[in-house]
């Protein structure tokens, strides 16, 4: 009896890691993988991982989970994802805003260089310059000469507090040698809805939201603050066109893992994103929310978040913007 009972015990001990070596040696992804957004359903972000989650499900043999984490400008997300498990089963759609821009304002529990596995990059983009559809200012040279009279406040909007927007309407003061109040709105769509009614004279917006009004004719663009000409609307200028030679406030969207990710999984996942944004619909789905499709290799993402994080820096010390 008590040797069957040995028996039993090394089969079952013999089982047992028989399993467990099946279960660390099988094939990544063999479960879902979650997908962190740090912004509301149907933004900007959500609209451009839901294409590309879609052929990743396909690509991987896997189903993408879309997870919500919205509030502080993406920060919470990139929280979240940092202290995820780095097992390749917790992604995020990020962007410069929590990566770049936040951190030169406040404090944050992550360190955007060190904490991170930057996978793949998807697209950037400038945001838009718009004042009112029958607005006398037409064109930067008008703006910039109506601005210099000294009898007119002038006022910027945009979707809120420490974004690409004020950082780009912060940047265009400092090169013009004006002086513009910042006036933050609690998103892009109420900030349109202020610029078409007169409570504010220009506004700095993402092509998203401006795009429907723009070609509605409802407002006027004046340039773009990215260093190319937008696809979406090839026809307006950079303000580096405009006269303001080497200006670039650009936001850029990537995707990202939990430091230290196996390189196995990092390179799959790294070798999929490749194939997904060569794609000719993502592409179009990428360039419909404004922006433009960017193929870096993860080291050029880290060199790019660096970067960065020193211009961004730059600009927020020579304007004094503050969050507070």
């Amino acid at each position: 009896m008590k040797h069957l009972i040995a028996k039993v015990i090394q089969f079952s001990l013999g089982l047992a890691l028989s399993l467990s070596t099946v279960s660390l040696h099988a094939e990544y992804p063999d479960k879902p993988i979650k997908m962190i957004i740090g912004y509301a359903p149907g933004g900007g972000a959500d609209n451009l991982i839901r294409p590309i989650g879609e052929k990743l499900a396909k690509v991987l043999g896997t189903q993408i989970v879309m997870d919500y984490h919205p509030g502080a400008g993406g920060v919470i997300a990139a929280e979240l994802t940092s202290k995820a498990a780095p097992d390749g089963y917790t992604l995020q759609i990020t962007d410069s805003g929590p990566m770049t821009i936040v951190p030169n304002l406040r404090k944050v529990s992550y360190n955007p260089v060190n904490d991170f596995t930057p996978i793949a990059m998807v697209g950037s983009g400038g945001v838009i310059m718009v004042t009112q559809m029958n607005s006398p200012i037409n064109s930067v040279s008008k703006l910039v000469e109506a601005m210099k009279d000294k009898q007119n406040t002038w006022s910027y909007g945009t979707s809120g507090i420490g974004g690409v927007g004020h950082l780009a309407g912060e940047q265009f003061k400092i090169a013009t040698g004006v002086d513009m109040n910042h006036i933050p709105y609690k998103g892009g769509a109420p900030a349109i809805v202020e610029l078409m009614g007169g409570h504010v004279p220009l506004l700095f917006s993402s092509l998203g939201a401006a795009s429907a009004h723009l070609k509605a004719g409802r407002i006027t663009a004046l340039a773009v603050t990215s260093a190319k000409r937008s696809s979406m609307f090839p026809e307006v200028p950079t303000l580096a066109e405009s006269g303001f030679p080497g200006f670039d406030a650009t936001i850029w969207f990537g995707i990202s893992g939990p430091a230290n990710l196996p390189p196995k999984v990092s390179e799959k996942l790294t070798s999929a994103f490749a194939k997904i944004l060569q794609d000719a619909d993502i592409q179009e789905a990428i360039k419909k929310e404004g922006y433009e499709p960017m193929q870096f290799t993860p080291a050029q993402i880290k060199t790019q978040i660096t970067q960065d994080l020193t211009r961004w820096s730059k600009v927020i010390v020579q304007a004094k913007v503050s969050i507070d």
